[in-house]
């Protein structure tokens, strides 16, 4: 990767240390609010100033020490923040445990987007970045598969019944209105996931979060019932730092790193399928792409929704129109943000299945004669196993191209920077098809291999899967979260959606 200076690195840590991040960010630093309890608002500014100095051990190869937040990011991140935004910690703890998982989650979500929403009305000072902070209760109820204990549930329905949301649902109205009736029918509407949902319902205020568990950045406070810590985080303390850290300096306005060595006027995109749920036609799917320049930023702007499951696990197609508009799109927000203004020279396309020929040609005509197109399938593969001589794994970056259409690629394996390889079982490679264009295998399993490590979200050595792919089912599963507004939403970066 690149820093600052034009200076080079195989470890996005090692570079911020030695060099600094390659843009600088806001001289101002990270301009911030947070919201949450009491207890994790005053956790969280204590964790924040415990960044201000360095972590881990200088000595210790495998984890890399954090040297303190200004001397990795050359800005201020002060602990005392924009806005402090109190949440009701009793109304909370009873919203939580709400019988019905639906509503739980809608009201849970409601007290953190009301006091953000009241707070952004009142004030006129602008913010870059709002952590959330929550109480692990909150993950542990608010998920799919969360369930709550027959003696903590609270009756929160009343005497509403199925039927009577059903009926609010198709706009029939009830006899007697009911406005409980129609608050548990909108709670409905929504996934059951506090994450996912609290992201879809801000998209539209274009508003940059960060959701932090409290046990996260104070571990050694958040005990069980036994009085220890409900987990055990003291080894990592140091990669929580860069973790968070990075996010923060990415989400507030600047950029880390970049992949060196990237061709100028190239362009990937990540297909993005999520089955609809909360559709009544189970073919319904949400299509999106997520998109990265050769600069490193990344865009994710939404396609058509429709009947693009074909019923096979895993197989979405959409039609003729739908492709072309995606990469239309797709050259329309690289000529607005590369300096040029000028199309993309080259477009690789990456997604987990091939692309029929609707597709295909709906690709070609959107890219005209200035974009040379190219499609690739990238899925994990395990058919294949390499063993060295040697105790180690294989080396992660190994590739095996069988030919000019075909290769495999270890993006997981023995690293010689930090003389370990992170994982329990044998790495599996990942399998790469150029399926439709014309490309060199070696040059598409470098740029993929490159890709693992564009992962602004988090500060490590490098992904399993190239950042086009990584974040797919998150995206997918935020856009498909609630009702579909998201068609006012304009291509946002991809902060908004991690």
């Amino acid at each position: 990767m690149l820093f600052n200076y034009d200076q080079a690195t195989e470890d996005p840590r090692d570079g911020l240390t030695l060099f600094g991040p390659l843009e600088k960010g806001k001289p101002y630093g990270v301009r911030f609010a947070v919201v949450g309890p009491p207890d994790g608002i005053r956790r969280f500014r204590e964790w924040l100033t415990s960044i201000q100095c360095p972590i881990g051990d200088p000595a210790e190869i495998g984890r890399p020490y954090f040297p303190g937040f200004e001397a990795a990011f050359g800005i201020p991140w002060k602990p005392q923040p924009q806005f402090e935004i109190g949440i009701d910690e009793f109304e909370l703890h009873q919203r939580i445990n709400y019988e019905d998982r639906h509503h739980r989650v809608y009201k849970a979500v409601d007290l953190y987007e009301e006091a953000i929403l009241n707070t952004l009305n009142a004030e006129e000072s602008p913010v870059d970045l709002w952590f959330v902070v929550v109480p692990d209760e909150v993950y542990r109820n608010c998920r799919p598969q969360s369930s709550i204990p027959t003696d903590a549930r609270v009756h929160s329905t009343g005497q509403v019944t199925k039927g009577m949301i059903t009926s609010v649902k198709e706009g029939q109205g009830l006899l007697f209105d009911s406005a409980l009736a129609t608050d548990i029918s909108n709670a409905y509407d929504f996934e059951v996931n506090f994450h996912n949902q609290l992201k879809a319902r801000l998209l539209r205020r274009q508003l940059v979060t960060q959701i932090v568990r409290e046990s996260t950045i104070a571990f050694q406070q958040v005990l069980n019932e036994k009085g220890k810590p409900l987990r055990d985080l003291a080894k990592v303390q140091q990669d929580i730092a860069w973790h968070l850290s990075t996010a923060a300096f990415y989400k507030s306005g600047g950029r880390p790193w970049k992949v060196s060595g990237i061709r100028d006027g190239v362009c990937y995109i990540g297909v993005v399928f999520k089955h609809v749920d909360l559709d009544k036609d189970p073919h319904m799917a949400c299509c999106a792409a997520q998109m990265f320049l050769d600069s490193g930023d990344g865009v994710v702007f939404k396609g058509n929704n429709g009947p693009w499951y074909t019923g096979r696990r895993g197989e979405f197609h959409v039609d003729h129109d739908s492709a072309r508009d995606l990469v239309r799109k797709a050259i329309e927000t690289y000529k607005a943000k590369h300096p040029s203004k000028k199309p993309p020279t080259e477009l690789f396309i990456h997604a987990r299945t091939k692309f029929n020929d609707d597709e295909w040609r709906g690709f070609i005509e959107a890219a005209g004669t200035d974009t040379r197109v190219v499609t690739v399938q990238i899925q994990q593969h395990s058919d294949i196993k390499l063993f060295r001589p040697t105790k180690s794994t294989v080396l992660r970056g190994m590739a095996l191209p069988i030919d000019k259409h075909l290769g495999y690629l270890w993006t997981k394996g023995f690293i010689p920077r930090l003389r370990t390889y992170i994982g329990r079982e044998v790495p599996n490679p990942i399998i790469v098809k150029i399926c439709r264009g014309e490309a060199d295998m070696q040059t598409v399993l470098t740029d993929i291999l490159g890709l693992t490590k564009l992962n602004y979200n988090a500060c490590r050595y490098g992904d399993g899967e190239p950042v086009t792919l990584k974040f797919a089912d998150a995206v997918g599963e935020i856009l498909t979260a609630g009702p579909v507004f998201h068609d006012e939403v304009p291509p946002l970066p991809f902060k908004h959606y991690v």
